[in-house]
C-alpha cells in the first residue's frame, strides 16, 4: 500500500469519525428537559438484529404503554452469550430518559441494586432520538444507534447497526 492511499484511508475513517460525533450530543448541566412525548417514540419499537461491539447483537424494543417503553438487549460474541441489558423508556414529570441495567451470562448485574445507567433525552427530529451520548436512527427497517463509550479517559463511539427481524 502506497502512502497516497494511507493518507486517505486515514482521511475517511477521521472524516467519519466527526460525522458520528456531531450525531451524538451531550445533555448540558443546566439544560431544560424538552416537552415531548413517549409516543413520539413509538417507531423505535421492534425487534432489531445486527452488529455492535465486534459481534452480533439483538434488541426488542415494546410500544408505549402507561408512559414507558421496556427493551432488551442480547450481545453474542461467537454465538456464545456475553451480556444482556433491561432497557426502560420512561416518561415523569414530562421528562423522557432512558434508564438500564446490565448483566453478565449468568444475570449477576453490573449495577447496584438501587443503580440504573441513565441517558437524559434531548430532542428528536423525525426518526431520530438524542439522549444523553446515544442516538437512535431509523430509516425503513434499518436502524442505527451511536453510542458515546469511554475508558482510561479515552473517548470512542459504538455504532449498532441493526435491521427489523421478525422471530
Amino acid at each position: 500500500m502506497n502512502f497516497n492511499c494511507i493518507l486517505i484511508s486515514l482521511a475517511i475513517f477521521l472524516v467519519q469519525g466527526e460525522i458520528n460525533a456531531q450525531k451524538i450530543m451531550n445533555f448540558k448541566e443546566n439544560q431544560e428537559f424538552p416537552e415531548t412525548s413517549i409516543q413520539n417514540l413509538k417507531w423505535i419499537a421492534g425487534y432489531w438484529e445486527g452488529t455492535g461491539l465486534g459481534g452480533q447483537c439483538e434488541e426488542l424494543w415494546l410500544p408505549p404503554a402507561d408512559n414507558s417503553m421496556i427493551g432488551t438487549f442480547r450481545f453474542f460474541m461467537e454465538g456464545v452469550l456475553i451480556f444482556s441489558e433491561y432497557m426502560h423508556i420512561i416518561e415523569e414529570d414530562g421528562k423522557i430518559c432512558l434508564k438500564l441495567k446490565h448483566f453478565n451470562r449468568d444475570l449477576s448485574p453490573w449495577e447496584e441494586k438501587e443503580t440504573w445507567t441513565i441517558f437524559p433525552f434531548i430532542k428528536s427530529e423525525g426518526q431520530t432520538a438524542y439522549f444523553d451520548g446515544l442516538t437512535f436512527q431509523r430509516e425503513g427497517d434499518e436502524m442505527v444507534l451511536l453510542l458515546s463509550m469511554g475508558s482510561n479517559g479515552e473517548k470512542r463511539i459504538e455504532e449498532f447497526q441493526y435491521k427489523k427481524s421478525r422471530f
